[in-house]
């Protein structure tokens, strides 16, 4: 199912830099932003095969800017990563190990190695996983007063047929509980909601955050608090009526193992912030746990969208849906077959691999250049 080919030299590895606007301005818990900044690698070895993956950039998030990521890639690892060539994703994210910390850029990286194998092995990654064909989605609603997230929650639900809506908190309880109050008003019992507070309380307030939360209707909540695999941690997750989804808190495979000890319920796998590999192996981990796993959200493109959703397409449908639903807020993007999300579906193209869906002539002049 994912045994090693043979062994091939890299001999081209094409960087580009995109920035795609969004319909409106979005407020997310550390910015503003009114485009989506991308770094996307084209990788083809000796016999012709390519791969190619993206990442969306954002500083807060990701530990680089657009310029540093590129200069990383260049300077560090485009020799790690030619002299080590390419067999097996596995074998090349072993050889950039190496390399000490740089999370964003090896995600990157895997990524596109695991899009080549697809592409050698001529399958979709979600045929090769084993996954589901049809892959459920959710939309997350970003912060706005709660009359505005309350609207929005009503349009792409009619618009997308979502029946999981993740609500971004951190405004404050009172307006958090009012934006998740707002939501239920105009949406009813049908559709299932779960809260986002993006580490915005002090620990100290996370527990009642967590209870008022769910006594709203929410499902679960996402980092009430700036969460550690601890004492504290397993105490607030063995006190709470719903499941802490962990995201930021964690920040490797390591942490995922860490957080599971300690009592985790759920897990934030993002292969667009791990790589493909540690998602998949996060998604193990939680398994033999048996905690869920959620396909998270990190800013996506189309691009983005159709790579985790190979990995969305493995996990156990008891979990939340992918939140890969966030090209929808992009006014253009860079593939040329974009999501087509009905009833909060989105079926699996039988396209072998991401890079077959981009026009990679249109974007030369999008390439950086030594």
């Amino acid at each position: 199912m994912d045994g090693a080919g043979n062994h091939e030299r890299i001999e081209r590895w094409d960087v580009f830099l995109r920035s795609l606007p969004y319909g409106r301005e979005v407020r997310w818990s550390d910015m503003v932003e009114s485009a989506a900044q991308f770094v996307i690698l084209r990788m083809q070895t000796e016999s012709g095969v390519a791969g190619a993956a993206e990442v969306a950039v954002k500083p807060t998030w990701v530990g680089a800017t657009a310029a540093s990521l590129v200069s990383t890639l260049r300077e560090v690892f485009e020799p790690v990563a030619r002299k080590a060539g390419l067999s097996h994703p596995r074998q090349l994210r072993d050889a950039l190990e190496v390399i000490p910390g740089n999370t964003v850029a090896k995600a990157l990286i895997d990524n596109a190695a695991w899009d080549w194998e697809a592409a050698r092995q001529r399958r979709p990654l979600w045929r090769l996983w084993g996954g589901r064909p049809v892959v459920e989605l959710s939309w997350a609603v970003t912060r706005q007063a709660p009359p505005a997230m309350a609207r929005e929650a009503a349009d792409m639900v009619q618009a997308h047929g979502f029946r999981t809506l993740k609500i971004k908190g951190g405004q404050g309880l009172d307006a958090d509980r009012a934006s998740l109050a707002a939501v239920q008003r105009v949406l009813g019992d049908g559709v299932r909601l779960y809260v986002d507070a993006n580490g915005a309380y002090p620990f100290a307030e996370a527990d009642r955050y967590v209870h008022v939360m769910a006594q709203e209707g929410a499902q679960a909540v996402e980092d009430p608090s700036a969460l550690a695999p601890d004492r504290g941690f397993e105490r607030l997750q063995r006190d709470a009526p719903v499941p802490l989804l962990v995201d930021f808190g964690m920040a490797s495979l390591r942490d995922a193992g860490l957080f599971l000890e300690r009592g985790a319920r759920m897990l934030s796998a993002k292969p667009g912030r791990f790589g493909l590999s540690d998602a998949l192996a996060m998604r193990d981990q939680a398994g033999r746990a048996k905690a869920g796993t959620v396909a998270g959200l990190m800013g996506e493109s189309a691009m983005g969208t159709w790579c985790g959703l190979q990995f969305a397409a493995t996990l156990h449908s008891h979990s939340f849906p992918a939140e890969l639903s966030w090209f929808l807020s992009m006014r253009e993007q860079y593939v040329q077959q974009v999501p087509q999300i009905v009833d909060g579906t989105v079926a699996l193209p039988e396209t072998p691999s991401v890079a077959e869906l981009v026009d990679w002539d249109a974007m030369r002049e999008y390439e950086v250049t030594a």
